[in-house]
């Protein structure tokens, strides 16, 4: 029933990009885990990109991380902009016990999803602006941000380096005003 409400809200074409099983424990595993080093592939809740990750060859022969790269998230990014926040957060408030519920599982069985959910949207709309061209390394089968500050960023963060500054404004004012739903008496 989740995935048809999903559906309604944003459209039907988002659930060619989710996938089937556990949604809402992915969902919630997913956001707990944003503001953390690593986001393992396998609790995510959407698939994989169908624009595969895409580089550029910079000033001096660096490899930069390509434009064309982030247009990987514009769909994704569009699901958000076109949604009816209000409609979203409807459906949250209904689905909220199964959210609670998920957490629970997690390990946090004396705190509250909502509360967490806060807090990782405050941090994603923490996630720097970087100026220019991002300098990537490849030191093993992965690109690596050649900067150790945008390296050691939390996935999240990086997340929304990787979409690209246009997408990550996007992302974080849309964020911005599902956290004032979220926090309005």
């Amino acid at each position: 029933y989740f995935l048809l409400e999903v559906a309604s809200t944003f459209g039907p074409a988002i659930e060619s990009l989710l996938v089937r099983e556990a949604v809402i424990d992915r969902l919630v595993a997913t956001i707990d885990n944003l503001p953390r080093g690593e986001l393992p592939e396998q609790i995510r809740p959407v698939g994989q990109l169908e624009e595969p990750f895409r580089t550029d060859a910079g000033a001096d022969d660096m490899t930069v991380l390509s434009f064309s790269s982030f247009a990987r998230y514009d769909a994704l990014v569009a699901y958000l902009y076109y949604a009816d926040l209000d409609a979203v957060y409807d459906t949250y408030q209904r689905f909220y016990p199964l959210f609670q519920g998920a957490y629970e599982r997690l390990g946090y069985p004396n705190a509250y999803f909502n509360d967490r959910l806060i807090e990782v949207i405050d941090h994603l709309l923490g996630a720097p602006e970087p100026s220019g061209p991002m300098v990537l390394v490849r030191p093993n089968v992965l690109y690596e941000f050649a900067d150790p500050d945008l390296e050691a960023l939390s996935s999240g963060q990086k997340l929304m380096l990787r979409m690209g500054p246009d997408n990550a404004a996007t992302t974080k004012r849309i964020l911005a005003k599902f956290r004032e739903r979220l926090v309005r008496p």
